[in-house]
């Protein structure tokens, strides 16, 4: 779960770079509200994911000790 923590981390960091790349030639309310609208909740939303996956992870990591 950790590899698929850090792949949706590592395009997700992509997307923001490229955003910030775009946002320097379409600087207009459509822009800000694009912005607003879906990736701010988008990068919210997969920093709460990693997290919780990374949670999972560990109880997961947990359990199979606890069979064992």
């Amino acid at each position: 779960m950790s590899a698929g923590g850090g792949k949706l981390s590592a395009v997700t960091r992509v997307l923001a770079t490229q955003w910030q790349d775009t946002k320097q030639s379409w600087k207009d309310a459509k822009a800000d509200e694009f912005e607003h609208l879906y990736l701010d909740e988008l990068f919210t939303s997969v920093d709460k994911a990693v997290g919780i996956m990374a949670q999972v992870e560990k109880l997961i990591a947990k359990i199979r000790s606890d069979c064992e």
